[in-house]
């Protein structure tokens, strides 16, 4: 590497703290990060000898060096040979060390899927079964398989001993909160806490996935782009399972044996489960290699998503008719808000910081509005029969998700207006939404707490 550029201590303590975040990335061989080093060091050179002080010029060629998932698909494109061989199973790179650690991550995450699918199983030793207790598997179900997601990820990033003991506490309680209350199996709160549960506990998922440095904005928007590719991965190997459940039943019944018992039994409750590890393994082993796919999702999906919501918003001004507040419609505009939040974030994870608006992001800017408009005659709907027929908790659920989604979405809004407007920067945006991701669990965990207690009697 080249000597140290001017500055001092001070700019080798800067260039010290880009390193290590630079070899986070584990695609990133040693002799690619002095490579970065290298051109990063040059580039201050030549502004100090511009007239700029040496930690402007830092900041600079740092910016100018763009985010370093652009920098990832920079190396992709001009080493592609070495990084594709790194999409094998076996490394296949020159580095051995590499090899042997992506080897030790493929088998802890085996042994965690196995453990996912154990645990699908092992009520059964205590004589529960999915026929006769439905609703123990209905509140459980995130807790056969997110544990051992987490304990990959915790083990992947040499979690502390106390980001270790903080999970082990939040999905103790998860476990207490889904079987402590009595309640009975057409309780709306065994519908609520089977919902509500697995999303509380995502978020413990994201503390180990955060583990190796918390208090990183950046680190919390990775989250997210890790829940939307881990989304599509799942959906893949199922649609994959699919097929080999078809081909059990063909080949099967072709010699006058029916496996709908096995399928049925071990086969798919065991591999629903499992998979959550594996498509988990699948988004860390493929980290930056292959394009991230937030940018095509989010410009594809959001201009449909803007006319869908345009088009009900025209449709419901025309008919000036009320909104169904029932639970089933309930449950389909707080999923309507979560996607448009969720293509928001995608597109915020994706999105080069330093670019100027563009037209993308008044399309963003149209789709956060009708959203906002949408949720605000939801809320006012809900309110109005709580006021007339009291609360139930459905009612009381759907208030506060939308609640909390309206706040979300007005700030959104606003710091949208002022990104179109060059009146605000992007990196506000960004962390409000990275900010505001605790208020989604806290509010998941008071459902899951309070609401069977305080709604014992529905």
């Amino acid at each position: 590497m080249t000597s140290g550029s001017g500055g001092g201590d001070g700019l080798e303590a800067q260039f010290d703290q880009w390193r290590r975040y630079v070899e986070r990335r584990k695609e990133l061989r040693q002799p690619d990060v002095e490579e970065l080093e290298d051109h990063l060091r040059g580039s201050v050179d030549e502004l100090v000898d511009a007239g700029l002080r040496a930690d402007e010029a830092f900041l600079v060629a740092v910016k100018r060096m763009g985010s370093l998932d652009e920098l990832s698909r920079e190396f992709a494109r001009e080493h592609s040979e070495r990084l594709w061989k790194q999409l094998v199973l076996t490394g296949g790179t020159d580095d051995q060390a590499e090899g042997a650690t992506s080897r030790h991550d493929l088998l802890v995450a085996v042994g965690c899927a196995v453990g996912a699918a154990v645990s699908v199983k092992a009520p059964e030793l205590f004589g529960l079964t999915p026929e006769a207790d439905g609703a123990f598997y209905g509140t459980n179900a995130a807790l056969f398989a997110l544990p051992w997601l987490a304990a990959f990820l915790a083990w992947r990033r040499g979690a502390s001993k106390a980001v270790v003991g903080a999970l082990v506490a939040l999905f103790a309680l998860g476990a207490v909160a889904a079987n402590a209350y009595p309640l009975a199996d057409e309780s709306q709160s065994v519908v609520l806490t089977a919902i509500h549960l697995p999303i509380a506990l995502w978020f413990a998922v994201g503390l180990a996935y955060a583990s190796d440095d918390l208090r990183s904005p950046r680190r919390r928007m990775d989250f997210v782009r890790f829940t939307g590719e881990l989304f599509v991965y799942y959906v893949l190997i199922a649609l994959g399972g699919g097929v080999l459940v078809g081909f059990l039943f063909g080949t099967f019944q072709a010699i006058g044996v029916s496996p709908e018992h096995v399928v049925a039994e071990w086969v798919l409750p065991c591999g629903a489960a499992a998979a959550v590890v594996v498509a988990g393994w699948l988004v860390e082993a493929k980290q930056s290699v292959v394009e991230n796919i937030a940018p095509v999702l989010t410009r594809l999906f959001t201009p449909l998503f803007t006319v869908a919501l345009l088009a009900f918003l025209v449709t419901f001004g025309l008919t000036r008719g009320g909104i169904d507040v029932e639970r089933e419609a309930l449950i389909l505009f707080d999923l309507l808000l979560v996607v448009v939040l969720g293509l928001l974030l995608y597109s915020i994870s994706a999105r080069d910081p330093l670019a100027p608006p563009g037209l993308f992001d008044r399309l963003q800017l149209a789709l956060v509005v009708s959203a906002l408009a949408i949720d605000v005659l939801v809320l006012l709907a809900i309110t109005g029969r709580i006021s007339e027929y009291g609360t139930t908790p459905n009612k009381a659920a759907a208030l506060g998700e939308n609640a909390i989604l309206l706040a979300n979405l007005a700030w959104s809004a606003w710091l949208l207006l002022g990104l179109v407007r060059r009146r605000g920067p992007f990196t506000a945006l960004e962390r409000w939404q990275t900010g505001y991701l605790p208020v989604y669990a806290g509010w998941a965990w008071v459902v899951v707490l309070v609401f069977p207690p305080l709604f014992d009697h529905l």
